[in-house]
């Protein structure tokens, strides 16, 4: 019996790897109030950016800017105008992690009275980034997942897979 159970595990944990793995959240065609982009890879702030311009949102936040980096250099680095940055663009210093991300965008998106949130992050960080922001902000906030396409290796989804169970588990039982 307790091998058939554990064979039942593994066999729940290989299918939930391969749903994980196959099928990638996609980017998205809504507008919303606001978007945050989560720092930490390439093509994040390029995408959150092109919705700022678009027109798909107002305003949104860089979650996870380090402390030293300023408005203007991210414009210069951007290729945009200031004038972008200090409208639009709020830069969030204080979080280090997906779970300090949402609860920063959380504390955000409640000043600005945000009731819409695109979420701009990879596409294989997305699931976990979700989680996390949905446990944060308040739930009459509507959250659009706004993936960036990515060619992710094997070694990396089978982490945020396993990060993604673990923080799944954690959130069950209220950590």
């Amino acid at each position: 019996m307790f091998k058939r159970l554990i064979a039942f595990v593994i066999l729940v944990y290989i299918m939930g790897f391969a749903w994980f793995a196959l099928s990638l959240p996609q980017s998205s065609d809504e507008s919303a109030d606001a978007a945050v982009v989560l720092t930490g890879g390439a093509n994040r702030i390029d995408r959150a950016l092109a919705l700022l311009e678009e027109k798909k949102v107002k305003k949104m936040l860089i979650s996870g800017v380090d402390k030293d980096v300023k408005p203007r250099e991210l414009a210069a680095e951007y290729d945009r105008d200031e004038e972008l940055f200090s409208c639009c663009i709020d830069l969030g210093f204080r979080s280090v992690d997906t779970r300090s991300n949402a609860l920063e965008t959380a504390r955000w998106a409640a000043r600005h009275d945000v009731k819409s949130l695109l979420l701009v992050t990879h596409d294989w960080h997305m699931r976990r980034a979700r989680l996390e922001l949905d446990n944060a902000v308040d739930k009459e906030v509507s959250i659009i997942n706004d993936a960036v396409k990515t060619e992710p290796s094997l070694n990396i989804l089978f982490k945020e897979y396993n990060k993604y169970i673990l923080r799944q588990m954690a959130a069950w039982i209220g950590i």
